[in-house]
């Protein structure tokens, strides 16, 4: 379940779609600027970034850690739920209504309480995941501005961003004639 939340959320950060469309934009923007003195451009998989890094993986061990105890109590919970469960299934046939009556509302209690807890669980699973991830992509951004301007790239490409040097940047031009 942790690593189906985790993918989820990798692609909710990784829209190949739009850093495409963003692509597309930019290079058109940059290749007549540009065309003729050899512009560098680079792309960065921010999903990889997420899978493959140390950080991204140690943040992963730090968050797994934290919340292994609230899992394994739910998972205890949920089988102890089942158990119930089963058990009054069994027994229905053979106990008064009253008591069928009463049983069902403990397990309807039970239940809801598990849904409460569980849900409780995913919500601070996903921000303390959203928080380490902020912390590993932060971490990403400054070695992909680190290695632009050391190996001089135009321009770099991440899913999710976008680094570009201020020697292709029109911005201020394309502001010029709209402020005129």
């Amino acid at each position: 379940m942790r690593r189906i939340v985790l993918k989820s959320l990798i692609k909710s950060f990784t829209s190949l779609p739009s850093a495409a469309v963003l692509a597309m934009c930019a290079l058109s923007a940059a290749a007549p600027a540009h065309a003729d003195d050899g512009s560098k451009i680079a792309f960065v998989s921010s999903e990889r970034i997420l899978r493959e890094a140390n950080p991204a993986k140690a943040a992963q061990s730090k968050i797994e850690a934290e919340f292994s105890k609230r899992d394994k109590d739910l998972q205890d919970q949920a089988a102890a739920l089942k158990v119930k469960a089963d058990k009054l299934d069994k027994d229905s046939a053979v106990i008064s209504d009253s008591e069928r009556t009463k049983r069902q509302r403990e397990l309807s209690d039970l239940d809801k309480d598990f849904q409460r807890k569980q849900r409780e669980f995913r919500e601070d699973l996903n921000q303390r995941r959203n928080e380490e991830l902020a912390i590993v992509l932060e971490r990403s951004t400054k070695a992909i501005k680190q290695i632009a301007e050391a190996e001089k790239y135009d321009m770099v490409f991440q899913e999710g961003g976008v680094y570009v040097s201020p020697r292709i940047d029109i911005t201020d031009k394309v502001l010029k004639i709209l402020n005129k």
